[in-house]
């Protein structure tokens, strides 16, 4: 039993999924959705070189696109499906939308997550109204386990990605892009399992054949790509792009995505990392590394999209703070803002006093310091200080540097990759 409707042995995947339903879909769907805005980013556009338009699927009510794929599932539910509710397995974004909208309309929802999901995102999905059902410690397991409970109970299984129902909400996000801006020369759409660029692709090649649709994935995650190229690739480890972290892409959701994109972009880690800080720093808003993969894609090939009018998907808001404080301070370090300095020192009175004497006449701010006289490799009256410092940019550091060495100071550098 599914929420979608069973596929006839004739009919293509984009036959099971056409504009009609999308559109169909955001009627069914109406105020219950966030219309949330599309904007002309003018500093992003300046770094970027093209216009980039943004889509805020992060000020839903989950902060999350999910909802929409999510509500349109359950709008499609008969009554006896809706009474004796619905299951899924996810540790993300679906278990919210799915759960939120869920509780509203009356129908019960079981998630089923790994015991290995963080506790916050357990807590998350209860606080709004989803039953979690903890099993397994991988992904897999609690997938296998909800279809399990599927048959068992006689619930509806609503797939967060590889379901027709679900990418056609998920396509409404492409309806009200094109409606706000219609003359976009590309859209730049985040990929995991496929549901999204599914229905927005959908919608795109229906209203603008001319337009171009390209997918973004983590490249520790080339799932979709490597599907979509017949290869094997890798796949796997800690992503800051969580959210499209997904090893299996969805049968249904690969043919759409074979027949109507153009073009799929594998971006790094230090280019999501950079992404979400500059949408912090310059649109002041908060997005997780899915949701900034797009405007990685841009900014790390920029000669592919000079000129564009380039509309991308915020996708996503759900990231945990700590980490978001991380990626912040992390990105100063590679823009040179911050460094860490290791110093070798004399250990005897005012060494390091003489030392703080250069970093006050270059108005480079310390952060914090840290000496080792037992791990290092000098000799016994010698000692190594680790000093943190920030300044306005990496030409004042670098100047600092060069005044320390020409005072006679041993001065290493640590360089995030």
């Amino acid at each position: 039993m599914t929420a979608s409707r069973p596929a006839s042995a004739t009919e293509s995947a984009t036959d099971r999924l056409t504009i009609a339903d999308v559109r169909a879909a955001a009627g069914r769907i109406g105020d219950a959705i966030v219309r949330t805005p599309m904007l002309h980013s003018q500093t992003l556009s300046s770094i970027a070189g093209c216009e980039i338009w943004l889509k805020f699927e992060n000020q839903q009510f989950t902060a999350a696109y999910k909802e929409r794929g999510a509500l349109n599932a359950l709008l499609l539910l008969t009554g006896e499906q809706r009474a004796r509710g619905v299951i899924a397995a996810s540790a993300g974004n679906h278990s919210q939308g799915l759960s939120y909208h869920g509780t509203r309309l009356g129908v019960p929802v079981t998630i089923v997550m790994p015991r290995t999901t963080p506790t916050v995102k357990v807590m998350q999905t209860e606080s709004v109204g989803g039953m979690v059902e903890l099993f397994g410690e991988t992904f897999d397991e609690a997938y296998a386990h909800a279809r399990q409970l599927e048959a068992e109970r006689g619930l509806t299984f609503v797939h967060p990605f590889d379901d027709p129902d679900v990418a056609a909400g998920q396509g409404t996000v492409a309806l009200e892009m094109l409606a706000a801006v219609p003359d976009l020369d590309c859209l730049v759409v985040p990929i995991g399992g496929g549901g999204l660029m599914s229905g927005m692709a959908t919608v795109a090649r229906a209203t603008n054949p001319a337009i171009a649709l390209i997918g973004v994935q983590a490249e520790l995650f080339p799932s979709m790509y490597a599907r979509i190229h017949h290869r094997e690739m890798p796949c796997g480890g800690d992503t800051l792009a969580e959210g499209i972290a997904v090893k299996a892409p969805g049968e249904f959701t690969s043919q759409i995505i074979a027949a109507l994109v153009d073009e799929i972009m594998l971006v790094g880690e230090g280019a999501i990392e950079h992404a979400v800080a500059l949408l912090l720093q310059i649109e002041k808003t908060v997005v997780e590394g899915a949701g900034a993969a797009g405007l990685a894609a841009v900014l790390s090939n920029p000669e592919k999209f000079a000129g564009k009018r380039v509309g991308l998907v915020l996708c996503g808001g759900n990231i945990d703070t700590r980490l978001l404080a991380n990626v912040l301070l992390r990105d100063q370090v590679r823009s040179g803002r911050m460094a860490r300095l290791k110093i070798a020192l004399q250990d005897r009175p005012g060494a390091l006093y003489h030392v703080m004497g250069l970093f006050a006449d270059h108005n480079v701010n310390i952060i914090e310091i840290h000496h080792q006289r037992v791990f290092t490799s000098l000799p016994a009256k010698g000692l190594v200080t680790d000093i943190e410092c920030e300044a306005r940019d990496g030409e004042q550091i670098a100047a600092l540097v060069s005044d320390l060495r020409a005072h006679g100071y041993s001065v290493g550098t640590f360089e995030l990759e």
